[in-house]
């Protein structure tokens, strides 16, 4: 049998590429993947407006009002004069501010110190115990997490009352009849260490959950090793434990300077920075300042600088964690 071809037919012409460019599936008109261009900028602007609005535009209003002399007067009229940084000049120069910055450092101290100690022992118990018993431990810590500020700090006030605390009640019938009405909140030391108590109580569940979390992840052929070995049980923390949950450790840490450094609710509802000035950290000194006198002007500068050393706390910080960091590598 004879094949015939047809050799003189012409080859296929290609089919017509589309104007914009390649269409291979998966890729837009343009050639570039599917959502390039604006349309992704266009989704993400209502959250990074709304951002700019709520944080970015109050700082910058504060770093305004405190270049300028800005009281009652001003915030009615709208006529505010720039003086410069005469405003820092008078805070910076002022002896009461710097009683109240060490005041604040020695306040942040206490309860960063208490709280990361009572979550770590907190944490390590929570791991040892059984399951009903965590699950008891958990509950009742988001419970206490959970529980308002306002409404905590509402507590504490009835509990330390005077004539009809808890507190008082309870020392008089162990025999300490010397606190029969005892003014706590009359007492500068009395009323910083409720105040310690209220933010430790208050700080130690997050933190403790945070850490029970990463103790979890903690591979346990790494302890069966050291206990074959036998290594105690602090050897075993400092060796394995801490290093693993060490990166956990340090961001608790870091967000518990930050909540404690600008702590103010509590202070303002139960103490207003009283008796006298025992209680007054950086955050309540700039709205007592800001509202007693009416000096807006310095209230935003007292803000400003309270947010520098905060800054400047925190960069100290992890300079010296990846230090170490680059030490340990």
């Amino acid at each position: 049998m004879t094949v015939v071809r047809e050799a003189d037919a012409p080859p296929a012409a290609p089919l017509p590429r589309p104007a914009g460019g390649s269409a291979r599936p998966g890729r837009g008109g343009g050639g570039g993947p599917v959502g390039s261009g604006v349309w992704p900028y266009l989704l993400i602007a209502p959250a990074i407006l709304g951002m700019l609005y709520l944080l970015a535009y109050p700082l910058v209003r504060t770093v305004l009002i405190s270049l300028q002399d800005f009281h009652l007067r001003q915030l009615i009229q709208g006529d505010a004069r720039f003086v410069g940084l005469r405003n820092y000049e008078t805070l910076l120069t002022d002896a009461q501010f710097w009683q109240v910055v060490r005041r604040t450092f020695l306040f942040m101290a206490v309860n960063v110190s208490l709280i990361m100690l009572l979550a770590t022992l907190v944490a390590l118990v929570i791991e040892r115990l059984g399951r009903v018993g965590r699950i008891a431990v958990l509950s009742a810590l988001v419970l206490t997490w959970a529980m308002p500020v306002i409404a905590a700090t509402t507590v504490f006030q009835w509990l330390f009352h005077s004539e009809f605390g808890i507190v008082n009640w309870a020392l008089q019938q162990l025999g300490f009849t010397s606190f029969d009405r005892y003014p706590w909140f009359a007492h500068g030391t009395a009323a910083f260490t409720i105040l310690v108590v209220l933010i430790v109580w208050q700080s130690v569940p997050f933190a403790a959950i945070t850490l029970y979390s990463a103790l979890v992840t903690v591979p346990t052929e790494l302890y069966e090793s050291a206990r074959i070995d036998g290594a105690s049980a602090r050897r075993i923390f400092r060796a394995i434990t801490f290093p693993v949950i060490r990166p956990i450790f340090m961001l608790v840490f870091s967000l518990e300077v930050i909540w404690t450094f600008k702590a103010f609710v509590q202070i303002w509802v139960m103490t207003n920075g009283g008796p006298g000035d025992a209680t007054t950290i950086l955050p309540v000194y700039a709205v007592q300042t800001a509202l007693s006198s009416q000096r807006y002007d310095l209230g935003s500068a007292a803000s400003m600088v309270t947010v520098l050393m905060l800054a400047g706390v925190l960069v100290f910080y992890f300079r010296q964690m990846f230090r170490q960091e680059g030490e340990a590598l």
